[in-house]
């Protein structure tokens, strides 16, 4: 069989160079993954492999340096891209990884440290690989770069029933995810006949939404339900509680961060946020609205649900599916934003409100767990949302740090949620007040889904508040004990740091999302100039 020749056009020397320079990064992360795995049969310390990670994370930042400037230009037919989202995503993967390995490193026993330290890294990269991916191929196993390493976090411990269950559990429905998105882009490489982003963009971007394919919305919503499980999306949400609780605090801080920004960057990427001449065509073919009906259904059901739980973790888990659902009002409402007749295309940008946001959630979720793993130690777990009665009293400085992430989850004034809430919830009034009389119906489903995202905040709200108020209002059950971490007081400083000076002054994230989310050339202006 000849192949497309879309496929073939990127094979030439000094692309495929290109495509190693602009891989090595993600390279150097797997090397080291592979010596400390190697190492550690030699050798089993959490501080010596904790102490590598840190090493390898700095220095993949150096080498991205480097190789940076000589990746800019590559022709767009390559499977990888150095664009600004690109970028984007690196930073927060090394910088959120940074974290995990702080945070982590005391939770870690000496025995299955190497392990745990060299399977982060294979994550880090393969998230890193997702940002700049160009390729259904490539795309697709990057994201099994990610998946793969989790399922062997969750089963590490090997202790007790519920840490087994929740490695069961995710393997399982994460094989289920995998195969929908595999099955969605085989629709659309039946269709467009390239597996090369660019190209796809540029088959359909030329031909009316009311005359594409069928299969090629329903390859489109494949794609969505396949990495629905990573942002976990209603109704691919429910092994989130499960999984979360019976995993060890560091890997739940991991799964509530890395697939779902994993997941949002595949969005952008396969469905072509950045190109100004999709944006049409998924405005018109009403996939935006389904982000919509998403958005709605995910908030609502992540907050009713958290109402209910006792168990720390459970919050968090569905604390994470209610953000989520908050995130995707960014991507319904991008392609009536960029095709608005206010401003003019670009003027306001679902997307870069998306970016910011998972930046400001990263900090605030990784933190709130790093403040339960402190918590714990040998002889008690901190589990139950009583076991923090008193903290106030005996950690005042715990107690207030822990407030702090709880009141950017909320989204109050001063910390990096409320500033990304206000752009997400903007992003819906945006659409509503930029439309004209032909578009009302348009215009009343976007001011309702801001109404019910407001309404969604102030039932968070709730929930948070309640673990502020037992924390400073009551007594202590049993006083809590933590032992001494520096680590673990590193990474609450990374997210408390990020929190507060995003809150205070979010407009150097601000300009880095707005850059990363912003419109590319048309296709057919990039090909005019290779």
């Amino acid at each position: 069989m000849k192949l497309p020749l879309a496929a073939l056009e990127w094979k030439d020397a000094d692309t495929l160079k290109g495509v190693f320079v602009l891989a090595a990064p993600e390279a150097f992360l797997l090397a080291v993954a592979c010596a400390i795995y190697l190492g550690g049969t030699f050798q089993r310390s959490r501080h010596l492999w904790g102490s590598v990670s840190l090493l390898a994370l700095a220095g993949v930042g150096v080498i991205y340096g480097i190789t940076n400037g000589s990746a800019h230009g590559k022709p767009n037919d390559s499977p990888l891209l150095a664009d600004s989202l690109s970028a984007f995503i690196k930073v927060i993967a090394w910088i959120g990884g940074a974290a995990l390995v702080l945070l982590s490193w005391e939770e870690l026993k000496d025995e299955i440290a190497a392990e745990f330290h060299a399977c982060l890294l294979l994550l880090l990269a393969g998230l890193s690989l997702v940002g700049s991916a160009n390729e259904l191929v490539t795309l697709f196993l990057s994201l099994e770069l990610i998946s793969i390493p989790t399922y062997i976090l969750l089963y590490l411990p090997r202790t007790g029933q519920k840490a087994q269950e929740a490695a069961i559990k995710y393997f399982l429905l994460s094989v289920f995810s995998s195969a929908l998105l595999l099955f969605g882009f085989s629709y659309l490489y039946g269709i467009s006949g390239t597996t090369n982003l660019t190209d796809l963009f540029g088959a359909h971007s030329q031909v009316k939404s009311d005359s594409l394919p069928g299969l090629f919305l329903v390859g489109f919503v494949m794609v969505i339900a396949g990495l629905g499980f990573r942002l976990t999306a209603v109704p691919f949400h429910f092994y989130a509680p499960d999984v979360f609780q019976g995993a060890p605090t560091s890997v739940a801080a991991l799964l509530a961060f890395i697939p779902k920004v994993a997941g949002f960057a595949a969005l952008i990427r396969i469905l072509g946020y950045f190109h100004l001449e999709t944006i049409n065509v998924i405005r018109e073919s009403q996939i935006s609205m389904l982000f919509l009906l998403l958005s709605i259904i995910t908030m609502s059901v992540g907050n009713v649900l958290a109402l209910l739980q006792d168990n720390l973790k459970r919050l968090l888990a569905y604390s994470s599916v209610a953000h989520g659902g908050y995130m995707l009002i960014g991507f319904a409402a991008a392609p009536e934003l960029v095709k608005s007749q206010v401003g003019g295309p670009g003027a306001l940008n679902g997307i870069e409100a998306v970016l910011f946001y998972l930046v400001a959630y990263g900090a605030m979720t990784v933190g709130a767990f790093a403040i339960i793993s402190y918590l714990t130690n040998g002889s008690r777990n901190v589990e139950t949302v009583d076991d923090v009665a008193g903290l106030g009293r005996s950690h005042p400085g715990l107690a207030l740090l822990f407030t702090l992430f709880l009141f950017s989850l909320i989204g109050l004034p001063l910390t990096a949620g409320f500033a990304g809430k206000f752009q997400l919830f903007f992003c819906a009034l945006g659409v509503s007040s930029s439309q004209n009389g032909e578009h009302l119906e348009t215009k009343q489903l976007f001011v309702a889904l801001a109404v019910v995202a407001a309404v969604n905040a102030a039932v968070g709200a709730y929930y948070y508040l309640r673990i502020v108020a037992v924390m400073f209002l009551r007594d202590p059950i049993v006083p809590l004990k933590p032992k001494w971490q520096l680590p673990a007081l590193a990474a609450m400083a990374i997210c408390g740091v990020i929190t507060i000076v995003f809150g205070v002054y979010p407009e150097p994230l601000a300009r880095a999302a707005r850059r990363a989310a912003s419109p590319l050339p048309t296709v057919s202006e990039v090909r005019s100039t290779h």
